[in-house]
């Protein structure tokens, strides 16, 4: 079995602490044998959402650019998705943001249109993991982006459960990811473990 795994950067700072965090995740789940994939939005060419409501009525989105092949090839063939974000103002970025924003067509399919259905065998192998971090040092710095990587996962009928958060805060104290203790190592490790649970399960 060939695990697909796709990692989102929504970090517009190139190979800064996000984008080295899911690096790392990605490195490991390449050594477990993955396929693995990164896409970096802000070198994409894209629009946030208009709020036109169409996609209500054809599960289309009207807007044609960079993001129509995330969404509708790579996210939902994909086994594994990890979207990752620094946390500004209390939650992800713009650029996530609007990611997630152009995934309601994935909602109007599910929810408005019936079209779309996910099995309970379907989300036990379909993973995603939130990957970020923060410069600030405080308990509940992530729980604001939380939620709304959650409606994310279910769209695509992603398994999303609490252990899948992959975190790194205090980035000021620590003067960058390199210099936290144990947060690459442990990216880099469920990553690995992510790949082989979904290959244990096959």
């Amino acid at each position: 079995m060939i695990v697909r795994v796709l990692g989102i950067s929504g970090s517009p700072h190139r190979r800064g602490n996000t984008e080295q965090l899911l690096d790392s995740f990605l490195a490991g789940a390449e050594e477990a044998g993955a396929k693995v994939e990164k896409v970096v939005i802000s070198t994409l060419t894209y629009r946030s959402c208009q709020g036109c409501n169409a996609c209500h009525k054809t599960g289309v989105c009207v807007i044609k650019d960079d993001f129509i092949p995330l969404l509708t090839q790579k996210v939902p063939e994909a086994d594994i998705v990890a979207l990752a974000s620094p946390i500004y103002s209390m939650s992800i970025t713009s650029e996530l943001k609007s990611f997630i924003d152009r995934a309601h067509t994935m909602w109007a399919l599910k929810e408005k249109l019936k079209k779309v259905t996910y099995s309970k065998e379907h989300r036990a192998s379909h993973l995603g993991f939130f990957i970020g971090t923060a410069g600030m040092d405080r308990a509940d710095i992530f729980d604001y982006a939380k939620p709304v990587i959650t409606a994310f996962f279910n769209g695509y009928g992603l398994s999303y459960p609490p252990d899948n958060n992959i975190t790194a805060g205090a980035m000021d104290r620590y003067g960058g990811i390199r210099g936290h203790p144990t947060a690459l190592a442990e990216a880099f490790e469920a990553g690995k473990a992510a790949v082989g649970r979904l290959k244990k399960e096959d």
